[in-house]
């Protein structure tokens, strides 16, 4: 165990949570307006982000990395780690199946996935400390090792630290953004000291409606291109005198995310990587005409098309009543929440993972998708707080699961990592990982192993311009390097 996380035994949350993911990405306020910053905050998004010279050589758009998110935490005993003899307490009411690997089982409401589970590693053996959903978000995606619950990040996430380190190799070629997140995880993640410029391009909605669109993208308006080009024209004259002032070229990295707007505006590419009608009506099926399917689909193509990191989350109406997967009884019947959402989960994840092989990007783009903890094996109930989709009336009685960071687990995919593996176990009500413990930290180090990103020697200056590891503990778990 090279993560020694101390977890908390059943911490619950009060009730109902959603996700809001309202903060916008940087390039999206530069889309509304260039000239919207002050002097200082533009001297301090750039005096905070000052690489160490070892990391400038980075290499770009070699490697990619796609991350489902199950925000709330999906129970591993109803899909991935299912205990059919732990008893009546702990066991819900579905069966195990056979999967693709000689000897792993899945929970019965995962028949794709299991048919293709050569495609894909299960690591059954993560744990974290935070019992939170706060906490244990920020744990896993920045490896913050606080357990208390905060308002906002310390620490930025692997999404923005990529972001970030791949900017210093110079200006992007590509019209895309490095970082797009559709629907993404934001509500307790972010770019901490980084700033909001390496955050990601935001796309939200429901790509399965046929409304859905992506606003000011590839515009062909001539007159409003040349518009915004006196804008930003005008905006640069305005800056002469701030510059003179800029001995030290704090403005630089600010010319670059604004000619990446200005790019993203007027680029026929980035319109079309965008555009899912691109997809043939079979494509498009075989993720599911949701938006869960289109969600992930639309990761395939923004990344092939050269985005280096894709996020999205799988939350909203297919969740069921709250609209993400916190299966407190208050919130769901946690049976009838996982019946609900498994044929749109399991049809959407497996179609990503075999289109990743089948285009050619297995050695690439590395999949991952995971939650930020389990649920506890042992069945709680209480009162539904209301009805609706896998929720029984106000009231009635109901099982759920609770937070669990003790076990849990998650799926790897592609990468160039070796595939139809196990790593791991949980003892056998699922309630503690007793075998090759994988903590945060690891997590960390494996993802950004694949981004070719020494995690234990790379340092960002924080706040306060102290060197500040970007994970400091953890390993790449060597079953999951490529």
């Amino acid at each position: 165990m090279s993560d020694s996380d101390n977890a908390n035994s059943n911490p619950v949350c009060p009730g109902p949570i959603t996700t809001s993911g309202n903060r916008r990405a940087f390039l999206q306020a530069g889309l509304a307006g260039f000239a919207t910053l002050s002097l200082p905050g533009i001297l301090r998004l750039q005096a905070q982000n000052q690489l160490l010279a070892a990391e400038r050589n980075l290499a770009r758009e070699k490697t990619a990395v796609i991350m489902v998110w199950q925000p709330g935490g999906c129970s591993h005993l109803e899909t991935y780690d299912p205990k059919p003899d732990a008893g009546s307490e702990y066991s819900g009411p579905f069966e195990t199946i056979s999967t693709k690997v000689p000897g792993l089982r899945f929970c019965e409401l995962l028949p794709r996935q299991a048919a293709i589970a050569d495609k894909f590693t299960v690591l059954r053996s993560m744990r974290q400390a935070a019992g939170g959903h706060p906490a244990g978000s920020m744990q896993l995606l920045s490896g913050d090792p606080d357990t208390r619950d905060k308002p906002k990040p310390k620490l930025p996430d692997w999404m923005s630290v990529t972001n970030y380190l791949r900017s210093q190799a110079g200006p992007r070629q590509n019209p895309l953004p490095a970082y797009v997140g559709i629907n993404p995880p934001l509500e307790y993640n972010g770019p901490a000291y980084l700033g909001d410029a390496y955050s990601p391009f935001v796309v939200s909605g429901d790509p399965s409606k046929p409304t859905f669109t992506v606003p000011n993208i590839g515009l062909t308006d001539a007159n409003e291109v040349r518009r915004l080009g006196r804008r930003s024209s005008l905006r640069q004259n305005l800056d002469t005198l701030e510059r003179s002032f800029d001995q030290q070229r704090e403005l630089a990295a600010l010319d670059e995310f604004e000619s990446q707007a200005m790019t993203l505006l007027t680029s026929p590419k980035a319109k079309e990587a965008f555009d899912l009608t691109r997809e043939d009506e079979g494509t498009r099926d075989r993720y599911g005409r949701n938006s869960w399917g289109q969600q992930l689909l639309l990761a395939r193509r923004l990344i092939e098309a050269g985005v280096d990191v894709v996020t999205t989350s799988l939350s909203g109406p297919l969740c069921g009543r709250v609209n993400n997967w916190d299966d407190h009884a208050v919130n769901h019947h946690v049976f009838d929440a996982m019946r609900f959402r498994s044929v749109a989960y399991d049809q959407a994840v497996s179609a990503l993972i075999e289109d990743v092989y089948e285009r050619g990007l297995d050695q690439r783009v590395l999949v991952v998708v995971t939650g930020e903890f389990g649920r506890t094996p042992k069945i709680s109930y209480a009162a539904s707080t209301g009805a609706g989709d896998a929720s029984a009336p106000a009231g009635t009685q109901q099982p759920g699961r609770d937070h669990w960071p003790r076990a849990f687990s998650n799926i790897w995919a592609g990468g160039g990592i070796q595939t139809g593996r196990v790593i791991g176990a949980t003892d056998k009500r699922g309630e503690d990982s007793v075998e090759r413990i994988c903590g945060p930290g690891d997590f960390l180090a494996t993802i950004y192993h694949h981004l070719g990103i020494d995690a234990a020697k790379t340092l960002i200056r924080d706040f306060n311009g102290r060197p500040t590891p970007i994970v400091d503990h953890g390993k790449p778990i060597p079953e999951l390097m490529g």
